[in-house]
């Protein structure tokens, strides 16, 4: 048709354009169909032999119901241990920023003596033995019982932040000491509570031949610990499990 001039050249090169963006049109559409199958086959893999608590989309909504709890529940501040407020530092309305410290919580049902003996009074001592303190609050009417915990490995000194360093020649022989902590009993603490910083008086009864200058089994269980922020996560996982049984139950219905 163009060749006996039916059809201009112009029109010609139309038509040609109008195929061409056709076949791309088609090509385009094909591509979509075969993503499409391909995301099928790969959801159907996800979701196949599992059920609505494991699905994986309610499982990426339940951790992000679970964070959103706990960041609503972690607005208030909770303390990790039980005691007494020693000394605050911010105030009513304050605004505080993250890692901030905000007062001194002190269990006094749980402290403990760090007596700094001579290196000389060293050579008997044991872990174990026996302890007999009198503080300078109460007097000698109370007698507290406790027993040597630890062992300073190091004199006070040593670990300072500036530790003295003698020249040869010029040295003068100080009686260093060395650290000992004393576990007191409970019991008598919370009859005789004690503050931090007092004087305490310690006598060693050295005829207990104690468990020896050094542990011989490392510590099976922390010595502190905390459950205080136990019941936000059950709290979380409860909140979780509710939403998810009330939407099985409309499922059901």
């Amino acid at each position: 048709m163009v060749a006996s001039g039916a059809v201009s050249a112009e029109e010609l090169a139309h038509a040609r354009t109008q195929l061409a963006t056709a076949q791309a049109t088609l090509a385009s559409a094909q591509a979509a169909v075969s993503g499409a199958r391909e995301n099928v086959e790969r959801n159907r893999a996800l979701v196949d032999n599992s059920g609505i608590r494991n699905n994986p989309q309610v499982t990426a909504a339940a951790a992000q119901l679970r964070q959103a709890w706990l960041n609503k529940q972690r607005t208030q501040i909770i303390a990790p241990i039980d005691g007494f407020v020693a000394k605050r530092t911010v105030q009513l309305g304050q605004r505080i920023a993250p890692g901030t410290p905000l007062m001194a919580v002190i269990p006094l049902q749980d402290v403990w003596v760090d007596a700094n003996f001579k290196e000389t009074q060293l050579k008997k001592l044991r872990l174990g033995q026996r302890v007999e303190l009198t503080s300078e609050l109460y007097g000698d009417d109370v007698v507290y019982h406790g027993k040597l915990q630890s062992l300073g490995l190091g004199t006070g000194s040593a670990f300072s932040i500036l530790p003295a360093q003698n020249a040869s020649g010029n040295w003068i022989k100080i009686v260093q000491r060395v650290p000992v902590r004393v576990e007191l009993d409970p019991k008598q603490l919370q009859e005789h509570p004690l503050r931090l910083g007092l004087s305490m008086a310690v006598k060693v009864n050295l005829h207990d031949e104690g468990q020896g200058l050094l542990p011989t089994a490392p510590t099976g269980t922390p010595t502190h610990g905390t459950d205080a922020y136990d019941k936000h996560l059950k709290d979380a996982d409860a909140a979780v499990n509710a939403v998810i049984d009330a939407n099985l139950g409309n499922a059901r219905d």
